[in-house]
């Protein structure tokens, strides 16, 4: 399989959190052509929006729930937005080979900080990145929420004003 083979899956995860209200944000992780662990975004419908329960962060507890046998930098986590900086964070401690991405977060993506002027732990830790795999597929998703009157998470904001304007 391939990188589009498999952001298509985190698609799916991003178009089921869509459905039911939430930030289209979905997440896979792979290792050796197979998916061990998946998440979604949850936690934004609410009127104080959790901040912690990202895609990422939930593909993360469900691979440490794994049975699965495997060396953390032979895993490929493919989300359908470029990881904050938390989730970057949690991504490269756990110490995840490459993060393949398909929409930039011109607000908020944390893949592009500078490692060299971080703590000595991170700078060692630093994933392969990958952005813009079926970027378009993402950012319709993205419109859809963010042109759906119901939903107010981050109304408003650069990444909803910058999602219209693509």
């Amino acid at each position: 399989m391939e990188d589009h083979d498999f952001m298509a899956q985190a698609l799916k995860e991003a178009r089921q959190a869509l459905t039911i209200g939430e930030f289209p944000v979905g997440c896979v992780i792979v290792h050796q052509d197979r998916i061990i662990a998946s998440g979604a975004r949850s936690g934004t419908r609410s009127r104080r929006p959790n901040e912690i329960d990202h895609a990422e962060m939930a593909a993360l507890r469900r691979l440490d729930a794994s049975d699965v046998d495997f060396s953390p930098g032979d895993l490929v986590v493919y989300s359908t937005m470029e990881p904050c900086l938390m989730c970057f964070a949690a991504l490269a401690l756990s110490r995840i080979g490459r993060v393949v991405y398909a929409y930039e977060d011109v607000m908020g993506g944390g893949t592009r900080c500078d490692f060299a002027a971080l703590p000595p732990l991170y700078q060692a830790l630093k994933p392969r990145v990958i952005g813009g795999v079926m970027r378009d597929a993402s950012v319709d998703l993205f419109q859809a929420f963010f042109a759906d009157p119901a939903n107010d998470y981050w109304k408003g904001s650069l990444l909803a004003n910058y999602t219209a304007g693509q």
